[in-house]
This record gives C-alpha cells, structure tokens and sequence, in this order.
C-alpha cells in the first residue's frame, strides 16, 4: 500500500449483521465522507487507484463486502437485504451518520437499494458502470449462471483471469489487473454462486430522488446506453458524465478522472 497515500490505514470491524469486514481509511475526519463499495468478485482494492487520487479533504473508507478480499465469508446471507444491511452496520461501526455512497457495477445496484431505505443518511450517489435493472433474463447471464453453478474451490486461475479481463479494457495497466485477479481468487465458490444468485433474483430497486452521479464508459460490454438512459429517467435529480472510449469499469482505467469527478461531486453535497 505504500504507493499509496501515506495516511490510508487498513483495518477490520465486526458489524452488528455477524460479520466483520476489512477496509481502508485515509483522509481528514472532517472531510467530507465518501464510502466506496466495490463490484461482484471485487475487493476494496478495486477503487485503489481512486484512493491515490483523492485529497485529504475526502474522508474516505473503502470495504471489502462479505465473501470477498480479506472480509468474513459466510456460508450464506448475499442477498440484496443483507448487503445493503451490511452497509448500514459498517456506516455504523466507523461513526459515519451519512455519506456520500460509490457504487460499482453490482455496487451500483447495493447503494441504490440502501438510499431507497436510508434516505437521511444518503448525501448523494456516485454510481459507476451502472444498471437500471439487472438482465437476468439475457443468455449471457444464463450461460453465466450455468458456469458458476458449476464451479468448485479453488476456482480455475485460468477461469478467474478470463472472468475479469473480460469486464475491463486495454487501458488498464497489467499489474493492476494482475491484482485483481488475485483478489478475485480468494473469493470461495459459494460466493460466486451466492452472490451472483443475490443478484438475479432481487426484485427492482427502488428510486431514490437523491442527487446522483452516473459514470459510464461508451465501451461499456456490460451495461449499454439504454441501461443509463433509464437510470437517468428514473432518478430526477441524476446526472451523466460519458467516458468516451473507456470499458465497464472507469475507474480502473482512468481513476484519476474518476477521483476528479467524485471529489467535484461530493464537495457539493
């Protein structure tokens, strides 16, 4: 972590949900507070490129949710409910009464369905590689959930390197991939599968009229326009900022424009 700014500290909390999670810290405590929830199969480590780009003036905190990076793994409980009760047990736990929420990918879905429950302890949203509603329905993601139904410990390497290459772009530096791809592979079989089925079968979150910052790469393979376009209608006071050229997850190939972005965002809020 030394690359990092020198004052990110690491740790561990129990949460009143029965699990403790590890996270990241840096930044003032009278910052403003920004929480960022990385994707499925992700770790904090995810937004780690952010974290180097972000001032002290953030007061930042970055989890790695149940099931993943270093965090307790329990058998079940990744459903829609208990992730969204695990952010509110973490906000607790620091002593955090609101925050600005950074959600990526299945994140995204995670902070939506928290300020849905949890207005007043929302200052806004950053989602990130974002979609309206989850496409269960679609090959794709019946194929996916045929492969990982299949999966047992440890997972193929080769498998894990495919899985997440396959959701970024050219533009992200092979070291950081090559940790990602280690942190995708502390991640149990019955995660992938629990987490994954947590997601296909939660019904549509609901609207929150918080302010809302939507980052979308227009190389997205993931997550197309028409998935912004009715995030955008579906939340009056949201905005949208295209990332021309870039894939699924901005914020690994261009985290200083991504960190420039969520400071601009929060220091409004």
């Amino acid at each position: 972590m030394m690359h990092l700014q020198v004052h990110l500290k690491s740790s561990a909390t129990a949460l009143s949900t029965g699990v403790s999670l590890e996270y990241v810290e840096q930044g003032d405590r009278s910052g403003v507070p920004v929480l960022l929830l990385h994707a499925y199969l992700d770790s904090w480590r995810s937004f780690e490129g952010v974290l180097a780009h972000l001032p002290d003036r953030v007061h930042a905190f970055a989890p790695s949710q149940r099931g993943h990076g270093e965090s307790d793994r329990p058998p079940t409980g990744y459903e829609a409910a208990h992730l969204v009760g695990d952010v509110a047990a973490f906000m607790d736990a620091v002593g955090l009464d609101a925050a600005v929420l950074v959600g990526s990918s299945s994140a995204a879905d995670t902070v939506r369905r928290f300020a849905a429950s949890h207005p007043a302890r929302t200052l806004g949203l950053v989602l990130v590689g974002a979609f309206h509603t989850f496409p269960a329905d679609a090959p794709a993601v019946r194929e996916m959930r045929k492969e990982i139904a299949a999966l047992t410990d440890s997972v193929d390497p080769d498998f894990v390197r495919e899985f997440v290459a396959g959701t970024t772009g050219d533009a992200v530096p092979a070291d950081f991939l090559d940790t990602m791809v280690a942190e995708t592979r502390k991640v149990p079989a019955h995660v992938w599968r629990e987490m994954l089925e947590g997601l296909v079968t939660a019904p549509p979150a609901a609207t929150a009229d918080v302010a809302t910052l939507i980052l979308w790469g227009d190389a997205d393979p993931i997550c197309s326009r028409v998935e912004q376009e009715a995030l955008l209608a579906a939340i009056s006071l949201a905005e949208l900022r295209t990332y021309a050229g870039a894939g699924h997850l901005v914020h690994w190939e261009q985290p200083e424009r991504v960190a420039a972005d969520i400071l601009e965002f929060a220091l409004r809020r």
